[in-house]
């Protein structure tokens, strides 16, 4: 509203933010006096919660979100901004090449259970999703996510090795292209720590050299291995809604894999508690309905014609749900 020609009344959000009242202090100034000399009166800022206002609040979301994406459309399809953001990430960066190839890496967990990597791909400013990769963290307890990162990036980089060494076999004698490509760029979702974890873990595997930034999400700063300072790119540069871009899919990737290993998880441990269904069963329960609740709602019959079930084990599994 800095140079809004009107300032309203009210403002609804969709969320409470922090100082509330000197924001509508601040808007209650800028709104002044109306023409005929009167106060304006105050201007309100809420969230509400429910009701119509809050109807309006999702309405607004919702034209937000579609209007977001329209946009995100647009710009994969100009293939002239997608060169320009590359170009000004090399320049902005002093990159030593055109990052034709980012991949951008995030931690999904909470409470350091259920703990996911993601890994995603762009290529030319544009999301490769078929070499989009999803790690389950193994060998990390609690929650440490520098740690979990550093697995991942280990894993992924200790592939690409091994292909080069094996001409290209992985487990299955196949080549897997998205381990084998190595990236130009690499992001982590993440500040200072982030970065510095990351960075550990590529130098002891010998691409120490590969650039590296880590993408803060409250400043929105780059912190790049071997600059002091953040770096702030232009708030309309093509080069941040780029860098935005990636790590927003990197996360959404990580989110939806989580939420997926969450809910078999909680199927699992529920089972464990019924006698006669070990791994197997558990297993094709998992295999037949994908999720907890989808058993619940099952009936003794439909889980009975899952492989290996009988009706009386259907039953003692609902009673048990």
């Amino acid at each position: 509203y800095e140079s809004a020609p009107y300032v309203p009344a009210r403002v609804l959000l969709p969320v409470k933010i922090d100082d509330t009242d000197l924001i509508a202090q601040w808007l209650t100034q800028r709104r002044g006096d109306r023409p005929n000399g009167r106060r304006a009166g105050a201007v309100r800022v809420t969230a509400p919660s429910r009701g119509e206002k809050r109807m309006l609040v999702q309405r607004a979301v919702d034209n937000a979100h579609e209007s977001l994406q329209q946009a995100r459309a647009r710009w994969l399809a100009d293939h002239g901004k997608k060169q320009e953001a590359l170009q000004q990430l090399q320049d902005e960066l002093e990159l030593p090449s055109l990052p034709q190839r980012i991949e951008c890496y995030d931690i999904s967990t909470i409470q350091g259970t259920s703990a996911v990597g993601s890994m995603v791909v762009f290529e030319d400013g544009t999301p490769k999703k078929s070499e989009y990769r999803r790690f389950r963290i193994k060998g990390v307890e609690g929650q440490n996510d520098f740690a979990m990162m550093q697995e991942v990036l280990r894993r992924r980089f200790w592939r690409a090795r091994r292909q080069s060494q094996e001409e290209g076999a992985n487990e299955a004698g196949e080549y897997d292209e998205s381990f084998g490509a190595m990236p130009d760029f690499v992001i982590v979702d993440g500040g200072k720590g982030q970065v510095s974890a990351a960075h550990d873990a590529m130098r002891n595997l010998g691409i120490g050299h590969i650039p590296l930034a880590g993408l803060a999400k409250r400043f929105e700063e780059l912190f790049v291995v071997g600059v002091s300072e953040p770096v702030i790119l232009d708030r309309k540069s093509q080069a941040l809604y780029l860098v935005q871009r990636i790590r927003d899919e990197a996360h959404r990737f990580a989110i939806t894999y989580h939420r997926n290993v969450r809910k078999k998880s909680g199927l699992r441990s529920a089972l464990d508690e019924v006698p006669g269904v070990g791994p197997k069963r558990k297993k094709a329960l998992l295999r037949r309905f994908g999720s907890l609740k989808a058993v619940r709602d099952a009936s003794a019959d439909e889980i009975a014609a899952t492989p290996g079930f009988t009706r009386g084990l259907a039953e003692k599994v609902l009673e048990a749900l």
